[in-house]
C-alpha cells in the first residue's frame, strides 16, 4: 500500500475537506461556513495523506497574531483541520503531518504554534500543552442577577440591532482588548466574517442571532451577540438566552450588557460559553452557586522555537534563569537557556551553565501565557527544582494578573 503526504491543489481542496467532515461525523457545514473556511485556508499549508488517490488525512493552518504577556502579538501557526480516517488509524499518518507542519512552522520563523482540541489527550505527544481554559455558566435569571453594578452602569447606553449592521463598532471594542490579555488573536482580515457565521439549520430552534451594542459618549465600550431559544414548560417560559461573544472595555459596560441579557423576557436561563476564567461575572453575579460554573481546556499552545517565544514575552517580574528544556518532538529545542528579562523585556538564549529548573516543553507552553503557574506544573511533577529556591521567581516572573483567553476557535 502506497501512503504519499503532500500538499493538497486547489482542486483537490473540496475532497479533502469532505474528508475532513466525514472524519468528524460526516455532517456537511453549511455553505456559508464551508464557504469562509476555503476563502481562509492556506493551499500552502493544507497537507493531505492520500492512498491510492483517497484522501485519507488532513491537517491545515492559518497564520495567526496571538496576544502574549506584554501586549506584543507573535505569529503563531494555528492548526486545524486536522483528521486521519478511521481505516488507516495507528499507522503513524498522524506523526508525520505533525512533523511536517512544525518543521514548517520553524522555517517559516514561527514561534509558537496552537490548536483547539477536539479530544484533549491527543496532543501532549507533541509538545502542547493547555495554556488556557474557558469558563462556561448557566444563570437561572429569576434567581440570580447583577448584585452590585460599578459606578456608571446606568449611564451606559444599549442599542439592539443585528451583528452585520454592528460589526464595525463591536470589532473597534475587539481591537482594544487584544493587547490587554493574553492568547487573543488579532483580528486579520476575512476573520471578522467569521463571528457573523449564523447558518439558520445550526441553530437548534433558537432565534437569529442579535447584538446588543453598549455605548458611552457616542463611543462604542461593549457588546454582546446572543440568540433567544424560546421554550414554554406547559405555560411556563423556559428558555434560553444563547450568549456567544460578551466583549467590554470596562466594568461598567460589561455590567451593564450582563444585566440587560438577564432581563430578556420569556426566557428563564442564560447560557454563556467559552469565557475567560476571571470573567467578571464571577464577582458580580447574585449567587455564583446557582450559576452552574465550568471549566475545559480551551488553547493548547507549543513553543515552536524556544528562545524566539521566551524573548517575545514581557515578565511579571525581573527573571533570571537557566532552563533546561525536554523536547524530544522537536529536538532543536533540546538543552539548557538562560531567560534574562522582567517587565521592559526579555533575552533567551543558549547556555552551558548548570540548569536551574527542569521542564519539558509541555510545561512550558502551559505557563508561556501565564495560564498556569510553573509552582503549580512543579506540584504536578511537571517542573524540577534543579537549584534550590529557583522555582518562586521564575514563577512569579512567568505569571500574568489577567487570566490567557482564545475568544473563538480556529
Amino acid at each position: 500500500m502506497t501512503i504519499e503526504l503532500r500538499r493538497i491543489t486547489a482542486e483537490e481542496w473540496d475532497p479533502w475537506y469532505d474528508a475532513l467532515e466525514w472524519a468528524f461525523g460526516g455532517v456537511p457545514e453549511s455553505p456559508e461556513e464551508r464557504g469562509l473556511w476555503r476563502e481562509l485556508a492556506l493551499l500552502d499549508r493544507s497537507l493531505g495523506v492520500f492512498d491510492e488517490g483517497r484522501v485519507v488525512g488532513t491537517y491545515g493552518e492559518f497564520a495567526l497574531g496571538l496576544s502574549v504577556p506584554g501586549g506584543a502579538v507573535v505569529e503563531t501557526g494555528g492548526v486545524t483541520m486536522v483528521s486521519v480516517a478511521g481505516t488507516h488509524r495507528r499507522r503513524g499518518l498522524l506523526r508525520r503531518m505533525m512533523e511536517r507542519g512544525l518543521a514548517a512552522a520553524r522555517e517559516r520563523g514561527e514561534a509558537l504554534s496552537a490548536l483547539t482540541a477536539a479530544e484533549a489527550p491527543i496532543y501532549g505527544r507533541f509538545g502542547y500543552g493547555i495554556a488556557a481554559h474557558s469558563l462556561s455558566a448557566r444563570v437561572p435569571k429569576h434567581r440570580v442577577g447583577v448584585a452590585a453594578p460599578p459606578p456608571g452602569t446606568d449611564e451606559v447606553r444599549l442599542t439592539v440591532t443585528t451583528p452585520a449592521e454592528a460589526l464595525a463598532r463591536c470589532e473597534e471594542v475587539y481591537a482594544q482588548l487584544v493587547p490587554r490579555r493574553p492568547g487573543m488573536l488579532e483580528r486579520r482580515p476575512g476573520w471578522e466574517r467569521s463571528v457573523l457565521l449564523d447558518p439558520p439549520g445550526e441553530r437548534g430552534g433558537a432565534s437569529e442571532r442579535r447584538c446588543v451594542v453598549a455605548e458611552r459618549d457616542g463611543r462604542p465600550v461593549g457588546y454582546a451577540r446572543y440568540a433567544l431559544k424560546v421554550e414554554w414548560d406547559r405555560a411556563v417560559p423556559s428558555g434560553a438566552v444563547l450568549v456567544r461573544d460578551l466583549d467590554a472595555v470596562d466594568p461598567a459596560a460589561h455590567a451593564a450588557l450582563l444585566r440587560y441579557l438577564l432581563g430578556l423576557d420569556l426566557t428563564d436561563r442564560v447560557e454563556l460559553v467559552g469565557r475567560p476564567v476571571d470573567d467578571p461575572l464571577v464577582h458580580l453575579l447574585s449567587d455564583v452557586r446557582r450559576s452552574d460554573l465550568q471549566l475545559r481546556d480551551r488553547l493548547h499552545l507549543r513553543l515552536v522555537d524556544v528562545g524566539a517565544a521566551l524573548a517575545a514575552r514581557r515578565y511579571a517580574a525581573g527573571v533570571d534563569v537557566v532552563l533546561a528544556v525536554r523536547d524530544a518532538f522537536c529536538p532543536w529545542n533540546e538543552g539548557r537557556w538562560r531567560l534574562s528579562g522582567g517587565p521592559g523585556g526579555a533575552v533567551c538564549e543558549r547556555t552551558t551553565d548548570p540548569a536551574e529548573l527542569e521542564l519539558d516543553v509541555r510545561a512550558l507552553g502551559a505557563a508561556y501565557l501565564g495560564g498556569s503557574t510553573l509552582a503549580a506544573l512543579a506540584a504536578a511533577g511537571q517542573v524540577g527544582e534543579a537549584r534550590a529556591g529557583a522555582l518562586t521567581p521564575a514563577s512569579t516572573a512567568f505569571g500574568h494578573p489577567v487570566a490567557p483567553w482564545l475568544p473563538h476557535g480556529f
